[in-house]
């Protein structure tokens, strides 16, 4: 499922369509320059802050004990593979090493991986390989799980299998009990989606934790990642318009030595409980929070818009919840968008010498924001570097 199919698109034209929503005259709204971009961007909210919830994840997604009718059981043993062609659901116990279960289906086959008690070490393969089906399902039932390569992967022909869990299509990740990921690249990647919707996971890995090539979507589950590189990553090197992040419920802990989170289209936060750890917390081109608690300690950006995909405007856009930041020493931007901020709700708690760093335009109407201790009202901006920049804006 691609929920951001031309959302970068459609964001571009809803972002023009909101100027007189936003009322850039109204006195609540200012501009600032670019050295790169247009002298005056548009505010607006992009497309992923309009897609209804309830589409994004199906009855079965959220569904965290597996209908086991009818399943096949699986005990694993040293050296022998798993071969899964149908629309199947297996039952998998047991402790081994050197084992895949490979899932190579119909395109439209949905399949079941029900992890029952199952321990795999496997010393340059993939625990779980996904050559092809419509979506698979990794399913915890209440048991202890773990997953791990300890060498350095090999390839499948001309397909690179970086990661313990590796799937070519959708992949969900849910059920009531606990699963560990030990890696010495990726921990979990997909060339579609990644959806978590229960569980426990724990991902420690060398590269990104999580990595999708569409999108990556979390309605809950508890989830700890631990890597140098980044810990939730949404990206298609041959197509920018893809590559979103949502998170509405659940806890996220990441220790990341780069992003975080970073995704190319967009983020969207509209709950959930998520601490971050990382050079930078939160990257993308727009990044939306309606909601939630989110705290970011980070040595580079907190929240950083870019231009990853070049098809929409980089945006911040803040209505909801609580984000409190805590920044390192040195060029750091607590907030920092290549476009433009838009504050209307919520709580923001920075500790930071820079707390704002915007290129395009500012709208501030709302919520509270705390700037070393002390609540204001005033947005400043620090682009043109040290304190009470260009641009600035009050409510």
């Amino acid at each position: 499922m691609k929920i951001n199919t031309g959302i970068a698109l459609l964001a571009t034209t809803m972002t023009v369509l909101a100027v007189g929503a936003c009322a850039l005259g109204s006195g609540n709204t200012t501009t600032a320059s670019s050295g790169t971009q247009s002298a005056v961007q548009t505010l607006g909210s992009g497309s992923i802050a309009t897609v209804a919830t309830e589409t994004l994840f199906t009855e079965r997604d959220l569904t965290q004990e597996a209908d086991a009718t009818g399943a096949v059981r699986d005990t694993l043993t040293d050296g022998a593979e798993i071969l899964i062609t149908g629309d199947e659901t297996h039952i998998l116990s047991g402790t081994a090493k050197n084992v895949t279960v490979i899932v190579d289906a119909g395109s439209e086959d949905k399949v079941q991986l029900i992890l029952d008690g199952v321990q795999i070490t496997n010393d340059d393969f993939p625990c779980i390989y996904v050559k092809n089906a419509d979506k698979v399902f990794v399913t915890t039932t209440e048991s202890e799980n773990s997953l791990s390569v300890t060498g350095s992967f090999r390839a499948d022909g001309d397909t690179n299998t970086d990661a313990v869990v590796f799937s070519r299509d959708d992949l969900v990740l849910n059920g009531t009990g606990t699963l560990k990921i030990t890696s010495t690249d990726n921990g979990i990647a997909s060339k579609d989606d990644i959806k978590i919707t229960g569980g426990t996971l724990s991902i420690e890995c060398t590269a990104d934790a999580l990595e999708a090539n569409n999108d990556i979507l979390m309605s809950d589950g508890n989830v700890t990642v631990r890597t140098p590189k980044d810990g939730l990553h949404a990206e298609d090197d041959d197509d920018p318009s893809h590559g979103a992040i949502y998170i509405g419920g659940g806890t996220l802990t990441v220790e990341a030595g780069d992003d975080a989170v970073h995704a190319t289209t967009d983020i969207r936060i509209d709950g959930g409980s998520l601490q971050l750890t990382a050079a930078e917390g939160l990257e993308a081109t727009q990044i939306f929070i309606n909601d939630g608690e989110i705290a970011i300690n980070a040595s580079d950006d907190a929240i950083n818009a870019g231009w990853k995909s070049g098809y929409t405007t980089p945006l911040v856009e803040i209505n909801g919840g609580t984000v409190s930041i805590v920044m390192g020493e040195g060029d750091t931007d607590a907030i920092d968008s290549n476009g433009n901020l838009i504050i209307s709700g919520g709580t923001l708690d920075i500790t930071a010498r820079s707390p704002f760093d915007y290129d395009g335009a500012i709208s501030h109407t709302g919520g509270t924001i705390i700037v070393n201790g002390k609540e204001t009202d005033t947005v400043t901006n620090q682009q043109m570097g040290g304190p009470g920049g260009r641009g600035g804006g009050r409510r």
